[in-house]
């Protein structure tokens, strides 16, 4: 693209809403990432399933988030 016409197209970008350009923004951002990869995508959800199964289980210890927060803060040395 000509640099005149990338000019061009910017400032009609910036001429659009705020929500009209976040909706840009984030669908420009992804083009950059590439198709998606549907094996992936199921891996995470198995993932997912997995962890949740656990979860109703009973068989994994869960963590409160201000706990993990502080020992993170802890090993950062950021009491």
């Amino acid at each position: 693209m000509p640099r005149a016409a990338l000019q061009q197209v910017r400032d009609q970008a910036l001429e659009l809403n705020e929500q009209e350009r976040a909706e840009l923004a984030h669908d420009l951002l992804i083009s950059l990432d590439g198709p998606a990869d549907a094996d992936i995508a199921e891996a995470w959800n198995a993932e997912i399933l997995r962890r949740v199964a656990e979860i109703d289980g009973g068989t994994v210890t869960l963590i409160d988030a201000d706990e993990v927060t502080q020992k993170i803060r802890s090993r950062l040395g950021k009491s």
